[in-house]
């Protein structure tokens, strides 16, 4: 939060309520798909029921299908984060 305080201009508590306001949009709006441009997607995302096993026994069990929520990295995020430095 600090530095995104200095280099706006606004104060740590601005800030703070800034942020506080786009995780409540996030979650609203996530059903639908929620986007921050250069960053990523809150998506929600059906999984089937499959078959797994318990690591402690081995016994084959059953899971349920669910509903998940994910957040997808957008291309501009992966390109700067994992670019290839050069020497």
């Amino acid at each position: 939060m600090n530095r995104l305080s200095e280099k706006t201009g606004l104060t740590k508590k601005q800030v703070g309520q800034f942020l506080d306001e786009l995780a409540g949009l996030a979650y609203k709006e996530a059903r639908n798909g929620f986007t921050i441009p250069g960053v990523g997607k809150l998506v929600v995302v059906d999984r089937k029921a499959r078959m797994g096993r318990n690591p402690a026994t081995g016994q084959p069990i059953s899971i349920p299908a669910k509903r998940v929520l994910k957040f997808r990295i957008a291309k501009q995020a992966k390109d700067s984060v994992l670019a290839k430095r050069t020497k």
